[in-house]
């Protein structure tokens, strides 16, 4: 972890116990924040089983302005999600009890949450099992605090913007041959049967079918999507790609080597208003 934008240590009490993290021997129970719960406030858990790195982790986050519970093994952080309804999960994929794969699909079972992954190796496969089972983001350890806040930021941010768009659809799908993106209900076909993507997945088809056939950079669709600027970023655009191509096919996403990604159309596909849906288009 990046020891400069580390936390200071949290403050003890007279007991030696910190006033920020657990409240007593038993490091699986989950954690009140302190301050009073104002509507705009928004709610994250923190579920991580090292104390040093979930106290720094919270402190952060209260520090921006977050409402932070934390849990140390999977039973505790599906009950206090259940409990507690927070707005974004802060998850550690190696937990006791189950581990944080286990912990994001029975959270999404309950409710949809934006949920962004800690994994502590650089394993691809890892990533992709983690957004396979509804994470939308994910970091390696070591990893900066600033950019784990910043990446908070953005999944809270994406949320808002489609509870925006869901109030004020814009009408119509558009389609590409065999496979159709209704914009209004955020929903994907492919071949004639339904496709379940993440709120990441679905944003990133949408940027892409803005501009069939055009290429667009990692870069472009990391700002595009993720409202991330920096380059460090672009592996997690590939990691997303992979995952998306599992679920609507391979063979519909091209990849340009040392440049970026683009959405194929079928044959005949021109993207003039009117084309039919055999052809592809807006309808």
């Amino acid at each position: 972890m990046d020891r400069n934008l580390q936390d200071p240590p949290s403050p003890r009490n007279g007991h030696g116990e910190s006033t920020h993290g657990h409240t007593g021997p038993d490091r699986t129970a989950h954690h009140t924040a302190t301050a009073a719960t104002p509507g705009a406030q928004r709610r994250v858990l923190v579920v991580e089983d090292d104390p040093t790195i979930v106290e720094a982790i919270a402190a952060r986050l209260r520090a921006e302005g977050f409402l932070v519970q934390t849990a140390a093994d999977g039973p505790a952080a599906v009950e206090t999600a259940a409990a507690w309804h927070p707005d974004l999960l802060v998850l550690d994929v190696m937990l006791p009890g189950f581990d944080g794969l286990e912990v994001c699909r029975r959270v999404q079972a309950q409710r949809p949450v934006p949920v962004l992954m800690l994994t502590a190796r650089d394993d691809e496969t890892d990533m992709l099992v983690g957004l396979g089972v509804g994470a939308d983001d994910y970091m390696t350890k070591p990893f900066s605090m600033r950019e784990l806040v910043a990446r908070a930021h953005v999944l809270l941010r994406r949320i808002e913007r489609a509870a925006v768009a869901a109030t004020t659809p814009r009408p119509g799908s558009v389609r590409l041959g065999d496979l159709e993106i209704d914009r209004t209900q955020r929903r994907v076909r492919a071949a004639g049967k339904d496709i379940h993507l993440t709120p990441t997945e679905f944003d990133l088809l949408m940027c892409l079918a803005r501009s069939p056939r055009a290429v667009l950079t990692r870069e472009q669709l990391l700002a595009e999507v993720w409202d991330w600027a920096d380059a460090s970023g672009t592996r997690t655009v590939d990691s997303h790609v992979k995952a998306l191509r599992r679920k609507i096919g391979a063979e519909r996403i091209r990849t340009v080597h040392g440049v970026g990604y683009a959405l194929e159309t079928p044959p005949g596909y021109a993207g003039e208003p009117g084309i039919g849906a055999a052809a592809g288009g807006e309808v």
